[in-house]
């Protein structure tokens, strides 16, 4: 299910791995570019130490401009609002009309209403079609983010939400966000929750967090595939390595493909009937639905 430029008409993206590249480094992002990841992050955040964010960010557009082709994939994760450098990466990084933007920290809608008017002044100034430039959220990374997971219904240009765990403990004064066998305690797991309800509540992509222990392939591939059952069609990463795994994990299998269209196919041949027998057990409509909705993430619906 490769990425390609019409999956951005603010229509819930399909993307399922989102790789990290440090905006700093141009070996780094053209490896992560010549890669298999849906789409590539570029990072003018985190990755980025401040006395670096200038030199970075004439790196990152040189870099989108030069890989036209690529440019739906070549996404941008800018500064967040309340600090200093938001404008200052959009006017460095929007004439080069990257694939999308991520906007870390936000505190609730506001903060997207507000980046959505620095965008449509961006991409006016440099010739983009108006409100074109869609968003991925990272909606649970400040405390006061958490009581406005359900607000991002009809939120302009926002096609994907995210969360994040280090930045949330940061925010709360927690000393860790993990239990002692090294998952994620309560708050970061009502986090996960807040936000795979939060983007079925706005009608957007859900996309699970990144794994920090990217040489840990097998915990990477059962993570990945339980939160795919809960609801989440993608996730970040932070290493190349983490990428087939991850798009195998979002992938769904010609198991799965031929016993969906099997349960399309026996509502289809009952029209009108409200619950069927199947294989010795009953579906109803939510089976449909399901069946439906993996159909269409695999491409045949």
């Amino acid at each position: 299910m490769p990425v390609t430029p019409e999956t951005f008409k603010h229509e819930p993206i399909s993307a399922r791995s989102w790789l990290f590249a440090p905006g700093d480094s141009e070996k780094k992002m053209q490896k992560a570019m010549e890669g298999e990841a849906d789409i590539v992050l570029i990072d003018l955040e985190d990755a980025v130490a401040p006395d670096n964010k200038a030199n970075a960010r004439p790196m990152v557009h040189d870099f989108i401009k030069s890989n036209p082709d690529q440019r739906h994939r070549l996404w941008v994760r800018i500064n967040p609002l309340d600090g200093p450098y938001t404008l200052l990466d959009l006017a460095a990084v929007m004439p080069a009309q990257p694939g999308g933007i991520m906007l870390p920290k936000v505190y609730g809608r506001a903060d997207v209403e507000t980046l959505d008017k620095y965008l449509e002044a961006f991409e006016v100034a440099s010739g983009i079609e108006q409100g074109s430039t869609p968003l991925i959220v990272l909606m649970t990374e400040t405390a006061e983010a958490m009581f406005h997971w359900g607000d991002y219904k009809g939120c302009p240009r926002v096609v994907a939400l995210t969360w994040g765990a280090e930045d949330l403990a940061d925010s709360i004064g927690a000393s860790s966000n993990k239990n002692a066998d090294g998952s994620y305690s309560f708050t970061y797991e009502l986090a996960r929750s807040f936000c795979v309800m939060g983007a079925a509540t706005a009608g957007v992509t859900a996309i699970e967090t990144i794994s920090a222990d990217f040489k840990d392939l097998e915990a990477l591939r059962l993570r990945a595939e339980k939160v795919r059952r809960d609801g989440y069609r993608g996730m970040l990463a932070i290493h190349p390595a983490q990428i087939p795994v991850i798009n195998a994990a979002f992938t769904p299998t010609e198991e799965e493909i031929a016993e969906a269209q099997e349960i399309v196919d026996v509502f289809a041949a009952n029209p009108g009937v409200g619950a069927i027998g199947w294989k010795g057990g009953m579906l109803d409509r939510p089976y449909l639905a399901r069946a439906e909705r993996l159909l269409r993430q695999a491409g045949k619906l």
